[in-house]
């Protein structure tokens, strides 16, 4: 489970309106008919169209300066392992997306005229997606660059020699492309992985817009205090701040495993990359004390995250440094995926 809360930016100020992000989260519902098309929905209604939340969103925003966030981007990517543990993605998700905001507002150590805020308070809209297009920052489109850097080149020096500007044999060409084309280290159906390419597979995941502002628009509920859970006295009284992160996210994956079943590998855990990236011989021995099917499990996992991980070390030693080496590689994906990105 991947959850990234991000306030939307344009430059030095926070975007001022939220019909930009919704429009682009409308596109996977051009040219489907009306029966396969994903709506917006919140904690009690279905079917809500684009431009109320447009409007609710940006009516929302009482005493906010430019420089401060509108609402925050909630976006959550269940791993393949828990998508299979769904019957149906979007109705699953969707109740996964209630309880969710549930976790999200308990986790704000904040009070509402002398009371707890609740979910009641929150202003959300959410809306299933399940396409997925690969990032120039995704692992296999980063290694696969050098190829295609190449096949680039070759295919400029294709045209060139076409137009008379150089000397050369296109067929030499064509077949060092068809040579490189095979060697790429990345391909999916058969084809050189590039940016923008469709993922395959189950790809759905959650989109949630969040409202700075309360449901009355007259408190701030920001995700992205800088203050953790606390009490601070102020004017003489005794004042509650503070969103608690580490809580959001672990009882995120709690949820998620309760509402359906789930048996969660270490690996896939809040926790665990939380060790993997304060202390990775720590997060190593944990994995060493796995039982033998769920450790087996686990350096699956972390093979298909990307990290290389040798298959025939020759002793312990030799297996803990090699997986230290590729771990480290990706302790900015690790960093990234399991925290707040403000």
């Amino acid at each position: 489970m991947y959850i990234t809360i991000t306030p939307q930016k344009l430059g030095k100020n926070y975007s001022q309106s939220a019909a930009d992000f919704v429009g682009y989260l409308e596109k996977e519902n051009e040219a489907k008919t009306e029966e396969k098309m994903e709506h917006f929905f919140n904690q009690y209604h279905d079917g809500i169209p684009a431009n109320e939340v447009v409007r609710e969103i940006d009516i929302n925003t009482a005493k906010l300066k430019k420089t401060e966030p509108k609402f925050y981007s909630i976006t959550v990517s269940p791993s393949k392992y828990e998508l299979n543990k769904l019957q149906n993605n979007s109705e699953d998700l969707k109740k996964y997306t209630r309880e969710l905001m549930k976790d999200y507002v308990r986790s704000f150590n904040r009070e509402i005229n002398g009371r707890p805020v609740n979910i009641d308070d929150l202003k959300y809209y959410a809306k299933i997606e399940h396409k997925r297009t690969y990032k120039g920052t995704d692992w296999q489109v980063k290694e696969n660059q050098p190829y295609a850097t190449k096949i680039l080149n070759l295919k400029n020096e294709i045209r060139n020699i076409e137009r008379g500007h150089i000397q050369g044999r296109i067929d030499r060409k064509k077949e060092q492309i068809a040579q490189l084309e095979k060697q790429v280290p990345h391909q999916q159906n058969g084809k050189r992985i590039v940016q923008g390419m469709p993922k395959a597979g189950n790809q759905s995941h959650i989109h949630i817009i969040v409202s700075r502002k309360d449901a009355s628009n007259s408190f701030s509920l920001s995700p992205g205090s800088k203050y953790k859970a606390s009490e601070v006295t102020m004017n003489g009284k005794l004042v509650k701040r503070g969103f608690n992160r580490d809580q959001f996210f672990e009882n995120a994956e709690k949820t998620f495993d309760k509402t359906f079943g789930y048996q969660r590998n270490f690996v896939h855990t809040y926790k665990g990359r939380k060790e993997f990236i304060k202390d990775p011989k720590a997060y190593f021995t944990s994995l060493n004390k796995l039982p033998t099917p769920e450790r087996v499990l686990a350096f699956k996992m972390i093979k298909e995250t990307g990290f290389s991980v040798p298959s025939i070390p020759t002793n312990k030693a030799q297996l803990a440094l090699k997986i230290f080496k590729g771990l480290r590689k990706g302790v900015d994906i690790a960093r990234k995926s399991s925290s707040i990105e403000i």
